[in-house]
C-alpha cells in the first residue's frame, strides 16, 4: 500500500486545496456584514423643562461672582469639576462634568449642553443657570433644565427622573444661595455616581 503523503503529487493537492479553504474561509469572514451601529438618533423625543429659582439676599453682578463660573457647578454640586478644554467663561469650555459644553452666556448666565456619545440616544440635554437681579440689593438664581425622556420606560419612570433632578438640582441652588450668602457649605452626602 502506497503511502498518499510520500510523493509530492498528493502533499501538493493537498497544501493547495487546504490554502484555497484558508482563503475563503478568511474572505468570507471579512465580506459579512459589519454591526449596525447604535443609533443616536431619538425617533419621537419628548422634551421636559424643569424650571427652578431660589431668592438670594445678594445683588445679582455679587451672586454671579461667587457661583457663575463654569467650574463652580463643582463647588455648590459637591463633585470635582475640572475644565477639560478651553478657559473657564469661554464659549467651547468644556468641563469634566457630564463633558459639558458651554454654548451660550451672558453677563449674568451661561448656557451648557451635553455631547452626543456614541452608542447612546441623544437627548438634547441642556441647562442654563442665571442670577437675575430683583432689586438693587437682592436677586434671584434660576437654574432651567431641558432634555427628552422618551428614551426611559414609561410615564412613571420618567416622572421619577424628572423628580430626581429637580431634587438634586434644587440642593444646587440652595447651596449656591448659602455661598452668595457668604455661608460655609454642609459636608456632601454620599452618592452613589456623578451628576448627570
Amino acid at each position: 500500500m502506497r503511502n498518499r503523503f510520500s510523493t509530492g503529487k498528493y502533499v501538493g493537492k493537498t497544501v493547495a486545496a487546504m490554502a484555497m479553504a484558508f482563503v475563503g474561509f478568511a474572505s468570507d469572514a471579512h465580506s459579512q456584514a459589519p454591526a449596525v451601529p447604535v443609533s443616536t438618533v431619538v425617533a419621537n423625543p419628548t422634551y421636559v423643562s424643569i424650571p427652578m429659582e431660589i431668592m438670594v439676599n445678594r445683588p445679582a453682578a455679587e451672586v454671579w461672582k461667587r457661583v457663575g463660573k463654569f467650574c463652580d457647578i463643582g463647588e455648590w454640586l459637591q463633585v470635582p469639576c475640572t475644565i477639560t478644554s478651553g478657559k473657564d467663561a469661554e464659549i467651547g469650555t468644556v468641563r469634566s462634568i457630564g463633558n459639558e459644553i458651554l454654548v451660550g452666556k451672558t453677563e449674568l448666565s451661561y448656557t451648557y449642553t451635553q455631547p452626543v456619545r456614541e452608542g447612546r440616544p441623544y437627548i438634547l440635554y441642556h441647562g442654563t443657570l442665571e442670577a437675575r437681579p430683583v432689586t438693587a440689593t437682592t436677586s434671584k438664581l434660576v437654574y432651567t433644565l431641558i432634555y427628552d425622556n422618551s428614551t426611559l420606560a414609561d410615564d412613571a419612570a420618567r416622572e421619577k427622573d424628572k423628580a430626581q433632578r429637580k431634587v438634586r438640582f434644587t440642593q444646587a441652588l440652595e447651596n449656591m444661595k448659602i455661598l452668595a450668602e457668604g455661608g460655609t457649605l454642609p459636608p456632601a452626602p454620599a452618592r452613589a455616581g456623578p451628576p448627570k
